[in-house]
């Protein structure tokens, strides 16, 4: 009998956000503008606020990620 729950969507989008801030903030750092802004120092407040905001977000959320913590 298997009583393990499946990954739900928000802690899926919570990853994919986080990722996907990581990358914008490594292409940011590496000088490639991700976000078509004039000022570069808006553009690097945007990437470091995304990544900032989805690290907390995926922090803060009970992300339960592992088959054990799945369990009923």
């Amino acid at each position: 009998m298997n009583n393990t729950k499946p990954i739900n969507a928000g802690t899926v989008s919570r990853f994919i956000l986080l990722l996907l801030a990581l990358v914008n903030t490594g292409l940011e750092m590496a000088g490639m503008s991700v976000i078509p802004v004039d000022a570069d120092g808006v553009s690097e407040f945007i990437s470091f606020a995304f990544l900032g905001g989805t690290a907390l977000w995926s922090y803060w959320k009970n992300n339960d990620v592992t088959k054990k913590t799945r369990e009923e």
